[in-house]
This record gives C-alpha cells, structure tokens and sequence, in this order.
C-alpha cells in the first residue's frame, strides 16, 4: 500500500497511508447509516405533517428536509477538512494527492462525481475504479485529484530541516542563523543528492555557496562542513 507525505507549518514531514478499501467502504457504510436513521425520522414527521398540512405544503417541507441527505458528504467535509461523521469514526480523511489540504472546490468536484461512481449508476463503479487505481481513487477522487489517507497509521515522521543532535552538542559555526530555514531545507536536499549519487563536485560547489552566504571560510572537508552546518542550524532553532 502506498504512502504519502504532509508538511506541517513547522517543517515536520509525517507521512500517511494510503486508506484501504476496507476502511473507505466502512466509512461510507457509517455514513449511509446515519442519513437512513434521519430518513426514517423524517418519514414519521411528513406523516405528522399530513394531518397538519395540504398535501402539496408537506411534499415542499419534505423536499427540503431531504436536502442534508443530499449535501451530507459535500457540508461535512467542507466543515470538517475532508472528514465525515464515517471518516472521522473509521479514522480516515480528504487530502489532496500531494498531501496538502484539499478545497472547498475538490470536495464539490467528489460530491458531483459520487453520483455517477457510487449512487447512479452502481457501486460497483466507484468500488473497481478504488481496486484498480494506484491510489485507490474513485472516480471523484482521480477528478479532484484527491486521496483519501489512514490518519490512524502514520507510518514515520521526519524532519526536514532539524537534525538529530546530542543534548550536550557544541555548535561550531554561530552565524548560521544568518540562513534561512528555505536555505537549510535546500542545502540538506543538495547534499542528500549529492551524497548519493557520489558527486564531489557539486558538494564543493555547494560548500563554496554556504561560506558564501555566512561570509565565511573554514578547513573541514566538503561533506563534514555541511553536516555540521546542517546540525549547527538544528541546535541554535530549535529553541525558537
């Protein structure tokens, strides 16, 4: 089962998986649930209505209070960022594919769609496309490009920027807090490249770059120099 990632506002990567058809038929099922407990209930109050109102007056009133079985998932998740009273149960939820939040947009695009892959035609529909997609995307979801991930599991959680440093660690470069935390995410990402693809030069180009924008110069080897910067920037932020 495939994973994603979602980027925290603190820089904090945590990545999810994927929900299985299991839990999203479990949800949907939750939900389903619920809208036919309120059917029923509306049921006996159009039957208290009769006596109360003409016919055509309780058909009206009917065909509103029918209209949040309607607009059930659509007002959910756009209240409660891609969750249904199901979702939220079965521990499940709308992101975007990307693991950014999704719209108020993609959730209408899902709403509109889930009539044709899941209430119109047959369920089965939405049911294949959920089997066959890399994804497990209905027809809504490939839409929207929206996923729906497991907020139950997550698998790991990594820093982007923070480095794992010791509590007695000594900074050696004080000045790195001249970079920003733009700079740090790119220069870990350069190094990481770098790294493993063995290319040498790069890193002393890079190396070259980060003396530049500390107005600096030091005598540790190319790849002891960034690490160290890396794990200096960690220790003297991490405070903030």
């Amino acid at each position: 089962m495939s994973n994603t990632s979602i980027n925290t506002a603190q820089n904090v990567n945590i990545d999810y998986r994927i929900s299985s058809l299991g839990y999203r038929m479990t949800g949907i099922l939750i939900d389903i649930i619920i809208m036919l407990v309120y059917l029923i209930i509306l049921s006996y109050i159009e039957d208290g209505m009769e006596e109360v109102f003409d016919r055509f007056t309780t058909l009206g009133i009917g065909q509103l209070l029918f209209l949040p079985v309607a607009f059930y998932s659509l007002f959910f998740n756009i209240v409660f960022n891609g969750r249904t009273p199901g979702k939220f149960i079965v521990g499940t939820k709308v992101v975007k594919a990307d693991g950014s939040p999704a719209t108020w947009s993609d959730y209408l695009v899902c709403w509109v769609l889930r009539l044709v892959d899941i209430w119109v035609i047959s369920p089965g529909i939405g049911v294949m496309a959920i089997v066959f997609s890399d994804r497990n995307q209905r027809l809504g979801d490939m839409a929207a490009d929206t996923i729906v991930i497991d907020t139950r599991k997550k698998v790991k959680i990594s820093h982007t920027i923070l480095e794992n440093v010791e509590q007695n660690y000594q900074p050696t470069f004080l000045n790195v807090n001249l970079l920003t935390d733009k700079d740090v995410n790119e220069i870990k990402e350069i190094y990481r490249l770098a790294g493993e693809s063995r290319d040498y030069e790069t890193l002393k180009l890079l190396r070259q770059r980060i003396e530049s924008l500390l107005n600096m110069n030091s005598d540790l080897r190319d790849g002891v120099f960034v690490r160290t910067v890396l794990k200096d920037y960690s220790y003297l932020t991490q405070g903030r």
